[in-house]
């Protein structure tokens, strides 16, 4: 018997007070969310965790340049940002506000993407949910993303000599951070399941990036039986072609139904569903967050991953300190001035099955072709 390392947390309590801003998408608690609700379910042993440590200059400039990481640190100390700088950072504009921790968290949700690859080097998982900043840029902030953590997790792979790596990036918006990151590069197969028509307006069914990508924007409305039809007849008979030694799974939470940032369907078991079935596929898996701006709906997505990893059953009801962990929560949207009473008491939600429609059909047979 091959003794298999137990699943590893990556937190850090620098997401728990840190927000972009009151009028944010991003002005909620995720990360600080699941941590809790995980520790509330009895979940979380304290020799499972591991606290997520600030990236380096040194580890940051193997994908960012040094002018860029100067203006990042520069926003910081100032609170402000110059015109110059503004323009040709994007710092400051199209939905990256300057903030109280502008460099010092995402640098802390690279060094904590890093932190797990290396973890994981001889085998293993671990749960990151502080990463999965995908659009982020060498020299530009993006979507939300002032870095770009799945990458550096991934270099270091690459570094460590690994060569069949996988990225499946589950997110509503495309993962063209990471895509562009590895272009040409047929050692990292990315693989983005991502809504038709939704910003960066990139990764359409045919974009290959020179062969190492796989790309399904999916239509409106895509339900929990169409992504398990994806899963099932493209999505994993493609990883397992690739034959990888490592995975890296965005687990962006925004492709459920009641996020208010893109239109898909999806409940949380299908994120379960997926992980669970990537779970044999490699020996060494790590998983991070992403998107995701119902804190809901969130942390009750990304603490079940963390119960798929190990393995643990999702009772029908939340514990006690579970509940108060949800019923503790603001939702400044529509949707958080009456909440429904499940997301307080479940972790899981009403499965959201349908037809298989033909554009999904079609989809996976042009993609994997």
């Amino acid at each position: 018997m091959i003794a298999v390392p137990r699943p590893l947390y990556i937190h850090s309590e620098i997401y728990r007070r840190s927000t972009y801003g009151p009028k944010h998408p991003l002005a909620i608690p995720r990360v600080s969310t699941c941590t809790d609700l995980i520790r509330a379910m009895g979940w979380l042993d304290p020799a499972a965790m591991r606290e997520a440590p600030v990236a380096t200059d040194e580890q940051l400039l193997r994908f960012h340049t040094p002018e860029y990481l100067a203006a990042l640190k520069r926003a910081e100390t100032n609170q402000q940002v110059s015109d110059e700088d503004r323009a040709r950072y994007n710092i400051g504009a199209e939905g990256n506000p300057i903030y109280r921790e502008i460099f010092r968290r995402p640098a802390t949700s690279a060094g904590g993407v890093m932190l797990a690859a290396r973890l994981v080097r001889d085998g293993g998982i671990v749960h990151c949910p502080g990463g999965g900043t995908h659009h982020g840029r060498p020299a530009r902030a993006s979507g939300f993303c002032y870095l770009n953590d799945p990458v550096l997790g991934i270099l270091e792979w690459l570094e460590a000599g690994l060569d069949r790596i996988v990225y499946l990036d589950l997110d509503a918006h495309h993962g063209d951070g990471v895509q562009d990151a590895f272009h040409h590069d047929d050692r990292v197969l990315t693989i983005s399941i991502h809504e038709a028509g939704r910003w960066p307006h990139t990764g359409e069914a045919h974009d290959r990036a020179g062969g190492a990508a796989r790309n399904f924007p999916v239509p409106r409305e895509f339900n929990d039986t169409e992504a398990a039809w994806l899963l099932h007849h493209a999505i994993l008979p493609l990883i397992a072609a690739h034959r990888p030694q490592a995975i890296l799974v965005q687990a962006g939470a925004d492709a459920l139904e009641e996020d208010p940032l893109a239109r898909l369907s999806l409940s949380n078991n299908a994120y379960w569903a997926a992980i669970e079935a990537v779970m044999p596929l490699a020996p060494r898996l790590v998983v991070v967050g992403g998107g995701g701006y119902n804190p809901y709906t969130v942390g009750r997505c990304w603490a079940g991953i963390w119960a798929t990893l190990n393995h643990l059953p999702i009772p029908d009801r939340t514990t006690e300190g579970a509940e108060a962990v949800l019923r503790a929560l603001s939702y400044n949207r529509a949707a958080g001035r009456n909440p429904p009473a499940h997301w307080f008491t479940t972790l899981r939600d009403a499965p959201r099955d349908g037809a298989v429609r033909d554009d999904v059909k079609r989809l996976a047979m042009e993609t994997t072709r």
